[in-house]
């Protein structure tokens, strides 16, 4: 891509668009959504002409204890005097085995745990996991869900288009339908499947909620089939829908657990499956299968201090309480703001994790006339659109990855009244500008013919 798509004036996003990615940056240019962010703490983020905006995306739940949490800094900054070895590999870490023992401690009975460094990485550890300890190779994933973009995980994939230039993948890979469990016990009755890797929410493809009862059952029919329930908490865990972890208002316990995002406190990157013993023992426990499992950087000293401190903050700020609350006031102020709304479908959502599904609620002119037309726009430019008037506004935040007519609004669990009402009365007065499909055609094309005129300026 040449600079006669896009300008900038500044070099940083040349560089980037240069080596890093071109398609990137050409896509931010499209509507003008380009900005370059170079500051954050706490709830805000400042880009290079020093305009500040409230964070509703924290890093796609990644910064649950808010952007450079002070205490995360100061740790950092003790544990480099420290002069500690961070990669240890010819004997046991200190630092992996104190941050291991605050994760059991916290998520009993799974009191084992396998460090990774990323989300996809912790999720292949899980489905490894449970290979191993089965002697199965089947796995069962929903439709709809969201793991990672690696090899393996790709396998398990809801979402073709970024499936899809990779098959063929693993073998023996099979999606059911989120929420039936009808579908889920006639696939786990022939036995061959080592897990079964499910969200508590799934949040890419659009905030989706599961059924009453949905998780726990699910549990059992594993449990009686022989297969392993490895539960993706990535993005739902510590703390962000008001519990620690997604699962404990449902009255059960996964065989794995998932975590990754926010336990790094958005600073060094640390992803965890954690499971039982036992479990961990048949797939494991020899001595010559100590070494099946493991990288480089897994459970790297750093990493481990600042997921440690992490979690720290979380318990003496009270950091899950807050998310509850402030995610059940966050729900009913958009639901009052936003109530008979022609082109708001849904507000949904558990904690600090809530979906606002846009498009229209009734049959208006253009949707009689071309209801095709009317739903492209609705999923394809609608939630990107508003995304774009809130940036104006001053908030950060996105659609799900998979849906976007769906608003995905997860900000740090430090939130306040305050910001929620700030995030609510933006987005009510974007969407009061816009009664109809009609006039978010007008403005998308007529923002397209000025950001053309204007050379795509990112």
């Amino acid at each position: 891509m040449g600079a006669d798509f896009w300008t900038s004036d500044h070099p940083a996003v040349a560089t980037y668009a240069r080596h890093v990615n071109p398609a990137f940056v050409k896509l931010l240019g499209l509507f003008g959504y380009g900005r370059l962010f170079i500051r954050a703490r706490d709830v805000w983020v400042w880009d290079h002409l020093g305009r500040q905006y409230l964070d509703f995306l924290a890093g796609f739940g990644s910064a649950n204890v808010g952007h450079n949490h002070p205490r995360l800094i100061e740790r950092l900054r003790s544990f480099l005097g420290e002069e500690a070895l961070n990669l240890c590999h010819v004997g046991p870490s200190p630092h992996a085995a104190e941050l291991a023992e605050a994760l059991a401690k916290l998520a009993e009975p799974l009191t084992v745990c396998l460090f990774a460094s990323s989300g996809g990485e912790a999720v292949e550890a899980g489905l490894k996991l449970a290979r191993a300890a089965t002697g199965r190779a089947g796995f069962l994933y929903c439709q709809g869900g969201f793991h990672g973009t690696n090899l393996g995980t790709l396998s398990v994939m809801g979402e073709e288009r970024m499936r899809k230039p990779f098959e063929p993948l693993l073998p023996g890979c099979e999606p059911v339908p989120y929420g039936d469990l009808a579908v889920l016990k006639a696939y786990l009755g022939t036995h061959r499947f080592a897990a079964f890797l499910v969200e508590p929410i799934q949040c890419e493809a659009g905030v989706v909620m599961p059924p009453a009862g949905y998780l726990a059952e699910a549990q059992d029919l594993c449990r009686r089939a022989g297969t392993l329930l490895v539960l993706d908490e990535v993005q739902t865990g510590l703390g962000r829908t008001g519990t620690m972890f997604a699962y404990q208002p449902d009255g059960f316990v996964p065989d794995v657990l998932v975590l990754a995002k926010a336990l790094s406190g958005s600073l060094a990157p640390i992803s965890a499956a954690l499971t039982r013993p036992e479990v961990h023992a048949k797939a494991y426990g020899a001595t010559d299968r100590f070494d099946l499992h493991g990288s480089t950087f897994a459970g790297n000293a750093l990493s481990c201090v600042t997921a440690l401190e992490t979690l720290h903050v979380l318990a003496d700020e009270e950091l899950v309480a807050n998310s509850k609350v402030r995610g059940a006031e966050l729900l009913a102020r958009l639901r009052e703001r936003l109530a008979g709304h022609p082109l708001v479908r849904e507000v949904r959502g558990r904690g600090l994790l809530v979906g606002v599904e846009l498009g229209p609620t009734e049959k208006g002119f253009l949707n009689r006339l071309s209801p095709a037309l009317v739903e492209m726009v609705s999923k394809k430019a609608f939630g990107q659109w508003v995304a774009l008037r809130l940036l104006e506004r001053g908030v950060i935040c996105q659609p799900a990855s998979q849906l976007w007519n769906v608003l995905k609004l997860e900000p740090p669990l430090t939130a306040q009244s305050v910001h929620v009402a700030q995030m609510v009365e933006a987005l009510g007065d974007v969407l009061d500008e816009y009664r109809g499909v009609t006039p978010v055609l007008r403005d998308v094309t007529e923002r397209l013919v000025r950001q053309f005129v204007a050379g795509w300026r990112f």
